[in-house]
C-alpha cells in the first residue's frame, strides 16, 4: 500500500532503479518485443508501492531465477502515489498487478476487467495505534479521540470498528487526515494514527524517546488490530486481466507466473535476510533493518497458509465485500455499491501452481512458521 512519504523518489533515482530491476529480473528496458533472445516470454508485473519488503517474494522469484524456470523475464514495474496497479493492469500496461481487493474490487465495479487469481496476504496488516497512556485499549475507546486515516479506501477497516464498537464516525470522533507516515502522531496531533504492522509501526520503534533518550518500544504503544476485531479486509493479491484468461496461452501463463512467485515467497518465508539483502539491491530507499522487520511482518501475514499460499478464503472474501458494500467512509461513500460478479475471483490457477510446487517438494503451508525476532536501528538503518 501506499506509505512513508518521507521516502519518496526523485526522477534520476526512478530511472537508476528501473535500470536495477532490469538487471534483477534479466529484462531489456528498450526491446518492445514479446520473447527475448533465449526465448522467454516477456512479463510486466505492476507493483503498488515503490519495491520493499512487502513485495520481496516477486524480487525473489527474479534474483532465483524462478520466473527463468517457467519461461518467464519478468520486468517488476514500480508503483507510486499517482499508479493505481489495478488500472494499469486493465489498461494493458502491465501482465498482472498487485492491489488490495476493496480497491480493486472498486475498479471491476467501475469496469475494470480484473480477476483475483492468487491471495497472498490471508491477513490483514492494518492498525490503529497510540500512546500507551492515551488509555486506547479497543474501538470503542476512540470515541473524542481525535482519529487519523489515510482515506482512498484505506480506511474501511477503522470505519467498521468503530462501528461494531457502536460509534458513529461522523460524530464520536475527530477524524483527520493522516499523511503517509508518523509524523502528526509522534507530534499528538493524532491521538490514534493508522500504520501497516510492517512499515509505520516500524517507523515508531526506529524513533528515539525524547523522555528517555533510547528507541521507541512495544510497551509504549498499544494497538488495535483489525484481525482481532472481526472487520479485517484482504490486502495484496495477484490480480490478472480477465478477458486475457479466456485465452489459453495466458491462461497457461497466469500458473506459472503465481507457482514462481509463490516458490519467491516460500523463499523469503525461510531465508529472511537474503531477502533482506536483495530488496535492498534491489534499489529501496528503506534501510537494511527496517526491510528485515518488514519481510517477518509480511510474512506473518502469509504463514501459515492451511490451504497453501495464494488460496481464497471465501469466508475472508465475504467479510470484505460485505464491509466495501456496507461501512461509510467520511464523504458517505462505501467502497462498493453491490456484490461483485462471478469473474471477482477464481482458485483455479493458484491451485494448479499449487499442485506443481507440491510435485517439486515445495513447503507452500508453512505450517512449522515460526517468526524470528528483529532489532530495529535508529532510523531502520
Amino acid at each position: 500500500m501506499r506509505t512513508t512519504t518521507h521516502r519518496f523518489r526523485i526522477r534520476a533515482v526512478l530511472a537508476a532503479a528501473t535500470l536495477a530491476v532490469a538487471a534483477l529480473s534479466g529484462c531489456s528496458t528498450t526491446d518492445n518485443s514479446s520473447t527475448t533472445a533465449d526465448g522467454l516470454t516477456k512479463v510486466k508485473l505492476q507493483l503498488q508501492w515503490f519495491k520493499q519488503g512487502q513485495f520481496a517474494g516477486y524480487l525473489a522469484a527474479a534474483s532465483q531465477g524462478y520466473y527463468r524456470e517457467q519461461g518467464l523475464d519478468v520486468r517488476i514495474l514500480d508503483g507510486g502515489t499517482d499508479i493505481v496497479p489495478q488500472t494499469v493492469l486493465a489498461q494493458g500496461q502491465a501482465d498482472y498487478a498487485i492491489a488490495w481487493v476493496p480497491k480493486a474490487l472498486a475498479s471491476r465495479e467501475a469496469g475494470a476487467g480484473i480477476t483475483d487469481v492468487a491471495q497472498i496476504f490471508q491477513r490483514s496488516g492494518t492498525k490503529q495505534v497510540s500512546f500507551r497512556t492515551a488509555g486506547i485499549d479497543g474501538p470503542a475507546d476512540l470515541k473524542g479521540k481525535k482519529v487519523g486515516n489515510w482515506g482512498y479506501g484505506n480506511e474501511f477497516e477503522l470505519f467498521a470498528g468503530m462501528t461494531k464498537a457502536g460509534l458513529d464516525p461522523a460524530k464520536d470522533v475527530a477524524l483527520v487526515q493522516q499523511q503517509f507516515d508518523m509524523n502528526a502522531f509522534l507530534s499528538h496531533d493524532i491521538d490514534a494514527a493508522q500504520a501497516m504492522s510492517y512499515n509505520e509501526y516500524a517507523q515508531l520503534l526506529e524513533v528515539k524517546n525524547p523522555a528517555t533518550g533510547k528507541l521507541y518500544t512495544a510497551n509504549d504503544f498499544a494497538t488495535i488490530d483489525w484481525n482481532d476485531q472481526g472487520v479485517a479486509m484482504l490486502q495484496d493479491a495477484i490480480w490478472a486481466n480477465t478477458d486475457k484468461l479466456k485465452d489459453s496461452k495466458y491462461a497457461d501463463q497466469t500458473v506459472k507466473f503465481i507457482a514462481a512467485s509463490l516458490k519467491g515467497w516460500a523463499y523469503c518465508r525461510d531465508n529472511v535476510e537474503k531477502c533482506r539483502d536483495l530488496t535492498v539491491a534491489a534499489g529501496s530507499t528503506l534501510g537494511a533493518s527496517h526491510q528485515q522487520w518488514q519481510i517477518t511482518e509480511v510474512n506473518k501475514l502469509i504463514w501459515p497458509s492451511p490451504d497453501g499460499i495464494g488460496m481464497i478464503d471465501k469466508t475472508a472474501w465475504d467479510r470484505t465485500v460485505n464491509i466495501a458494500k456496507n461501512t461509510r467512509n467520511q464523504e458517505g461513500k462505501t467502497v462498493l455499491t453491490k456484490d461483485p460478479d462471478a469473474a471477482d475471483y477464481t482458485v483455479e490457477y493458484v491451485t494448479k501452481a499449487l499442485d506443481l510446487l507440491r510435485s517439486q517438494g515445495v513447503d507452500v503451508t508453512g505450517s512449522s512458521y515460526v517468526a524470528q525476532p528483529v532489532a530495529l536501528a535508529e532510523g531502520g538503518r
